[in-house]
């Protein structure tokens, strides 16, 4: 079967939490468990992209007040080339991804004093190529197949921007009350059409 990328956007591949689940469990079979579910689990709570993850530093959480916060230079700039603001994640706002544990959990274990929230072995911190690494290894050793409009894909076909889009297909389908405005905005979408091309399909009708 033919791989398909997430650039289509009616073609864009998901997981169902069952899935996510189905990864964080697969991380504790390998050496960084605590780091590889704390990677997980960051990404498909706040929809972070890989290079902005990989930028971001300990100091930027407050596990106390549940936030993460996040500045302008680390984020993607919009197409338009406008500046982003700064944003403050309120960390696992339904309160069902135990996003504050899983951090709690790995930092608590850290015996370093990089400043990078993911360090790596080899340099100061994770590069964007190694958190996906990550994604990719832990989708194949759970199994899951990801959902597409047109079908599924394979385990292959995951990587740290699945997630991202499989925030938005968790919020408008997996919780309640919340908006396409809502996913634009958990999302940073420069504007609430993109929101729209990209996730109009997960809305039931």
């Amino acid at each position: 079967m033919p791989q398909t990328t997430d650039s289509t956007e009616t073609n864009i591949h998901y997981l169902k939490p069952s899935q996510v689940e189905a990864m964080r469990d697969a991380a504790f079979h390998g050496s960084y468990g605590q780091r590889d579910d704390a990677i997980v689990t960051i990404l498909y709570d706040t929809g972070l992209r890989r290079a902005e993850l990989s930028a971001v530093n300990r100091d930027m959480l407050d596990l106390d007040a549940g936030e993460l916060r996040i500045p302008a230079g680390i984020q993607k700039d919009y197409p338009n080339d406008n500046t982003p603001s700064p944003v403050t994640f309120n960390l696992d706002p339904s309160g069902e991804l135990r996003t504050e544990r899983a951090l709690r959990s790995y930092l608590s274990n850290r015996d370093d004093d990089s400043s990078a929230l993911f360090p790596s072995r080899k340099s100061d911190r994770m590069t964007g190529k190694g958190l996906n690494e990550v994604v990719k290894r832990l989708a194949a050793e759970a199994k899951v197949r990801p959902y597409r409009s047109d079908g599924r894909g394979d385990a292959d076909n995951v990587t740290a921007h699945t997630l991202r889009h499989s925030v938005a297909w968790r919020m408008l389908r997996a919780e309640e009350g919340n908006t396409i405005y809502d996913v634009r905005n958990r999302l940073r979408h420069s504007t609430v059409l993109t929101t729209e091309r990209r996730y109009d399909h997960f809305q039931t009708v």
